[in-house]
């Protein structure tokens, strides 16, 4: 009987990943872009912060959208992948982080993360930042 349940709480565990995953790789299919926020300050997800997607357009910079990451501190849906759309180019995200850290009662020394990259093709672009009040890092992610 108790390994019929440890094995059981196993297959769970790998049905929920397994829907993960594929709920994750459904969205690379339908939006080119997607990030999250990470708090290493805390080890968990930034949830509620406001990040600006900007294209440069002739050297000015073009607000496209403005999101908010989830509970999980994630942002999916940057970019859709309607048709043959080239989204190549230069963008930007800036996460809005005073406010997150605000909420907090914490003082930040940077009053919003910029991230710059380009975009060219048509793979999936996962642009996320790890944050504290006093610093942050990005890297392409997958």
């Amino acid at each position: 009987m108790k390994t019929t349940m440890i094995k059981a709480a196993a297959l769970g565990g790998v049905l929920a990943m397994s829907a993960t995953a594929s709920f994750a790789a459904g969205d690379q299919d339908k939006y080119q872009l997607s990030s999250h926020i990470l708090d290493i300050s805390t080890g968990k997800p930034a949830p509620n912060v406001d990040v600006k997607l900007m294209m440069q357009d002739d050297g000015a910079w073009k607000l496209l959208s403005t999101k908010t990451t989830d509970d999980n501190g994630r942002i999916n849906n940057f970019l859709p992948n309607n048709g043959n759309v080239d989204h190549d180019g230069t963008y930007k995200l800036i996460f809005e982080t005073t406010p997150y850290f605000r909420n907090q009662s914490l003082e930040s020394f940077y009053p919003y993360v910029e991230v710059n990259f380009n975009i060219e093709g048509d793979k999936h672009y996962h642009v996320p930042i790890t944050l504290s009040a006093y610093g942050y890092s990005t890297y392409r992610g997958s």
